[in-house]
């Protein structure tokens, strides 16, 4: 029986509503976060729908991907949907408390989390959440991006969606030296933020590195290689503008972005080797009259699934 988060919105990939927030014996932990901050650029904006769009669309699928050997990710894992954070529009610091504050519930039950955004600034708050629910230890980061996202402010918001990065080189729980800001590319980056990453200790992939870097999937495990280092758990945030805009017409025009082949491929080597979570951000369904990347989010984050699921199966 199809389970509902609010009026006719399913449930993520039709998992089970959690009441309540009871996750029901759950492994994965599904959220929507509709946050939308400064508009950074053009008329790009109504990104704080996607988490609905992302719903909608994923009522059509299954957990099944005969490509990658057959594996039915429901047989292995068992989704339930947390429902949004209740944000607070134009309340940026209120609405970051929030964040930390819902994320920390879902970091504290130990369960795999998958946050759907809004705006990049909402992967700040979920790693303060769990830097502040695990003191002790340091987190490694996989960041799937068009652009480095690490402006000190955007017209005064340290909080913008092209400032999460900068706040999380600061933050102690993160080993600025595994955080990898992963498919760089395209003239809306700023030359200062190459310089701001190089400074904060943080490593760069550009695209030409992902191209040249020979086997896609010995480049993956490199890449968490890196991330893992000094670490205690590894965690990938994926924007959805590391694609081709061919591939995301649901993003910003950014071109010459990776295949989606290239995405799926990278994260689910990433899934294998190990991740504490993820989030998928920046889907704007007002500027994709089809929905294509609402679609591909579920995709996205079933390819991350398998390999949590090859992974949990072959370490039992």
């Amino acid at each position: 029986m199809k389970e509902y988060v609010y009026g006719k919105t399913p449930c993520f990939l039709e998992s089970t509503w959690a009441v309540d927030k009871n996750p029901r014996g759950a492994d994965v932990l599904v959220y929507g976060v509709p946050w939308e901050g400064g508009v950074t650029w053009g008329d790009y904006t109504g990104v704080e729908l996607g988490p609905k769009s992302m719903r909608l669309a994923s009522a059509r699928y299954s957990g099944y991907l005969p490509e990658l050997d057959h594996i039915d990710v429901f047989e292995h894992l068992k989704l339930a949907d947390m429902g949004d954070v209740d944000v607070i529009p134009a309340e940026i610091d209120n609405t970051m408390k929030r964040i930390t504050s819902f994320s920390a519930q879902v970091w504290g039950s130990g369960k795999f989390p998958v946050a759907l955004g809004g705006d990049h600034s909402i992967t700040y708050p979920i790693l303060k959440a769990w830097s502040d629910e695990n003191p002790s230890k340091r987190l490694g980061i996989i960041h799937l991006d068009a652009h480095y996202d690490n402006m000190p402010h955007f017209q005064g918001d340290k909080y913008a969606r092209n400032t999460p990065f900068a706040r999380l080189y600061e933050l102690d729980g993160v080993r600025n030296e595994s955080l990898l800001h992963v498919g760089i590319h395209g003239p809306r980056n700023k030359p200062e933020s190459g310089r701001y990453a190089q400074e904060a200790g943080a490593k760069t992939l550009t695209i030409n590195d992902i191209r040249e870097g020979g086997d896609l999937r010995t480049l993956a495990n490199d890449i968490y290689e890196q991330a893992s280092e000094g670490t205690d758990a590894v965690y990938l945030s994926v924007c959805s503008d590391v694609l081709d805009h061919a591939f995301n017409p649901g993003g910003p025009v950014d071109a010459n972005g990776l295949s989606s082949y290239e995405l799926l491929t990278l994260i689910y080597e990433f899934g294998k080797r190990g991740l504490c979570g993820m989030d998928f951000v920046e889907v704007y369904p007002q500027q994709d009259a089809t929905d294509f990347s609402s679609h591909l989010a579920s995709t996205v984050i079933l390819y991350v699934l398998a390999g949590h699921a090859r992974r949990d199966s072959t370490s039992t």
